[in-house]
């Protein structure tokens, strides 16, 4: 049996009496032919696909120290060295995760800690895979630490992305793989860890939130 995230309660009710009421009328009118074959078809897919989209499936959270797991399904897209600006001002590992909308939207943390920084910033909506929209478009940062580490975690909208879900606040206590957020309709997970990380992915690589393991940190 599917499990829906609490997210898509709402909206796939609203999907679902919209297909029966537009199938009910499309009956009714055009009985057995094409067009209601049709239009019956496409609506029903498309409910489908919208309670597809909000599933949450359980995850098996691995037991590895040091481990840095994913923080969302979807395809590593970026894996750079670069200059976090906002929180670390110096140099970090950033590896990207795009969502596509078939993807799982839920948000996982890649490691436990104390959120010790929390920020949103309001912003555009270009592509997820523009290099831009880890700086443009709307966002969250969130900074996680351990006893010996900070990771900086930044959900990102995209272009059919239009709504941001978090459920962190600064001062929070977070485990590895608990949820944290989820970001509607394809998006991009940015994750800023320690230059000396030790990465066990590649650019092109799927990726499962909460199951695979991005890095380990070097001690």
């Amino acid at each position: 049996m599917i499990k829906i995230h609490r997210e898509g309660f709402k909206i796939i009710l609203i999907v679902t009496i919209c297909v029966v009421l537009l199938n009910a009328v499309l009956y009714l009118y055009y009985p057995k032919n094409l067009i209601y074959l049709t239009l019956s078809f496409l609506s029903i897919s498309f409910c489908l696909f919208i309670i597809s989209f909000f599933r949450n499936p359980s995850r098996l959270i691995p037991e590895e120290d040091r481990a840095i797991i994913a923080a969302a399904d979807g395809k590593v897209v970026v894996i750079e060295a670069v200059h976090e600006d906002e929180y670390f001002k110096d140099k970090r590992l950033q590896v990207s995760i795009f969502m596509s909308p078939a993807n799982v939207h839920v948000n996982r943390s890649p490691i436990s800690g104390l959120v010790k920084f929390f920020k949103y910033h309001p912003g555009k909506y270009l592509v997820a895979w523009d290099p831009k929209s880890s700086s443009s478009n709307e966002r969250t940062s969130l900074v996680i630490q351990n006893e010996e580490h900070e990771i900086l975690v930044r959900q990102i909208a995209g272009k059919l992305a239009r709504r941001i879900v978090y459920y962190i606040e600064e001062g929070d206590d977070i485990e590895q793989g608990e949820e944290f957020g989820f970001i509607k309709f394809g998006s991009r997970i940015d994750l800023f860890l320690p230059i000396d990380v030790e990465l066990k992915v590649k650019i092109g690589e799927k990726v499962r939130g909460g199951e695979t393991i991005i890095g380990c940190f070097s001690k």
